[in-house]
């Protein structure tokens, strides 16, 4: 979500297609609750008897009436450019983004309760040190990942996205102040599997798939969510991977060019998250080579998925008859299925979440070594970028763009 896959205020973390932290790989798993408050995925009476020991009943008050004051605006927005089909989603994303927020606990309450399994009370206290590593690589500071947030699901949200059936073209959807964004993310399953019927109704290839994490560019404090820790000794790789994933959505944004922003993400979260686990993480050697393990496995999922990507884009552009190609693509996408050990079907939707995550990273890498492998200086030469320099929205190639940054010597 992004302000993308989710309502247009969320950017998720990258899916299966991408890496490790899509939600889909941890089904059938309930991440652990601390006991320390029950509190469902809805809005909790604030009772003067409560217990609590987390934020103020204040901050709550004002952060339900920020979000009241924006959905206000954000459904005033729509109706005036006649969007208003969009304002359930939009209502159903604010209260998902509230709810997390009602349950969160501030993590310096998690790791003192004795409820609290020893694993996650370890993985929690580097938090701290992942927020502060990535601050001083350029990441911009904010008040996210201060609380944690224990869900009763696998994902923090369904991600629905969609492309016609013999072309890589994605359907998008736009939004006031982000533009567009080539996906939508639910916090209900059922509500986006529902969406995506809709879609495949029409016509389009769709795909659903959980997401372990999203972003909201900072205009709210994200909590750390169980979802984002995965089991095995790559957690901690992976949780430093996702926290400066997400920290880069805060940094860097532009508006209707989502391949950009996630490709750039990904890039800052990999590249920063082997840096730390090498230079500041004190990672156990187990660690450390699951985590290696499973980036060398991510690569070879992303290399099947490329080769993919582009067998089957050569097959739409070919003269062949459409019933031809549509058998030729099912073959195809069969045994791209049985390559990877898929757990949901791939389809053109699919393909294109892969592309969306994945663009321009040589460039991203050769603008990096321009500026010296500083970041703080790779965030600046990113922020000279401007919307009128993209020749469409959701630009996929990204060279033209990000080259002229890299030849000018990153000034």
């Amino acid at each position: 979500m992004a302000t993308d896959p989710s309502t247009p205020f969320f950017t998720e973390r990258r899916s299966k297609e991408r890496g490790r932290r899509a939600g889909c790989h941890t089904a059938g798993r309930t991440p652990h609750r601390p006991q320390l408050r029950n509190v469902p995925l809805t809005f909790p009476d604030p009772s003067p008897t409560s217990t609590h020991t987390g934020p103020s009943l204040g901050r709550y008050l004002d952060l339900a009436a920020r979000l009241r004051l924006g959905a206000a605006a954000l459904v005033l927005a729509l109706t005036a450019t006649g969007c208003t089909s969009s304002v359930g989603y939009l209502l159903q994303a604010g209260a998902g983004q509230l709810s997390l927020g009602l349950s969160a606990e501030p993590i310096r309450e998690v790791v003192k309760h004795p409820d609290t399994p020893p694993r996650l009370r370890r993985l929690l206290w580097r938090v701290s040190d992942i927020k502060a590593f990535g601050e001083r690589h350029g990441l911009r500071a904010t008040e996210s990942y201060e609380a944690y947030t224990a869900l009763d699901r696998p994902a923090a949200v369904w991600v629905v996205s969609a492309s016609r059936p013999l072309q890589f073209e994605p359907r998008t959807w736009g939004f006031p102040i982000v533009g567009s964004v080539p996906y939508l993310g639910w916090f209900d399953l059922d509500r986006a599997r529902s969406y995506a019927a809709e879609l495949q109704g029409e016509g389009w290839d769709v795909d659903v798939r959980g997401a372990g994490a999203y972003s909201t560019l900072g205009w709210f404090e994200d909590p750390v969510l169980s979802s984002m820790i995965p089991d095995g000794d790559d957690a901690l790789g992976e949780l430093a991977n996702t926290l400066l994933h997400e920290s880069a959505h805060a940094t860097f944004y532009l508006a209707g060019q989502s391949i950009l922003n996630e490709s750039v993400a990904s890039f800052v979260g990999d590249e920063l998250a082997a840096r730390w686990l090498a230079e500041e993480s004190g990672a156990t050697e187990a660690e450390r080579r699951a985590y290696a393990e499973e980036q060398q496995a991510s690569t070879d999922r992303r290399e099947a998925l490329r080769a993919a990507y582009l067998d089957l884009d050569a097959l739409y552009r070919s003269n062949l008859p459409p019933a031809q190609k549509l058998a030729e693509k099912r073959q195809r996408l069969a045994a791209l299925e049985r390559q990877v050990e898929a757990k949901r079907p791939i389809t053109n939707a699919t393909l294109i979440q892969f592309r969306t995550y994945n663009a321009g990273i040589a460039e991203l890498r050769a603008l990096l070594a321009a500026c010296g492998s500083s970041f703080p200086a790779f965030f600046a030469a990113l922020a000279e970028l401007r919307p009128a320099q993209f020749t469409i929205p959701q630009q996929e190639d990204l060279g033209p763009v990000l080259a002229p940054l890299a030849r000018a010597g990153c000034r």
